[in-house]
């Protein structure tokens, strides 16, 4: 398995735990996961992938925004801190200033173009508060 799968699988677990809890989507940041997400779409292991870490089917929508990654505590709790694949893009350069920021401050600030959503477009999706890019 691949850092990045790993933590895709890592990524849809608490996208399953904040589904459950109420809480808002979980943003995707990097490009290097979202790329290992984008690979697995469609695909028999994404559907078992998904019923494993989440508990249920998650779809990959578009939901552009730039903030705080309101997530990284629920990670840090489960796994400790974010690895470099989260500050690296899909060609494998790392945004050395973005990981120096979250090592210095323990919070993350990105921009995102995409998330999950529950389902076949059900309810089972959280609202999400609208984001804009300043």
């Amino acid at each position: 398995m691949t850092t990045a799968t790993l933590e895709l699988r890592r990524f849809l677990t608490i996208t399953g735990q904040r589904f459950k809890n109420g809480q808002s989507t979980p943003e995707m940041f990097s490009p290097a996961v979202d790329a290992a997400w984008h690979d697995m779409l469609g695909t028999p292991a994404y559907d078992v992938l998904c019923q494993e870490t989440a508990g249920q089917p998650i779809r990959h929508v578009a939901n552009n925004g730039h903030g705080p990654i309101a997530w990284v505590a629920a990670y840090e709790a489960a796994y400790g801190p974010l690895p470099e694949i989260w500050f690296t893009d899909a060609h494998g350069t790392v945004d050395e200033q973005a990981i120096a920021r979250y090592r210095e401050s323990g919070t993350v600030v990105a921009e995102w173009d995409c998330g999950p959503a529950g389902g076949d477009g059900d309810d089972l999706t959280p609202e999400q508060p609208p984001t804009h890019r300043p």
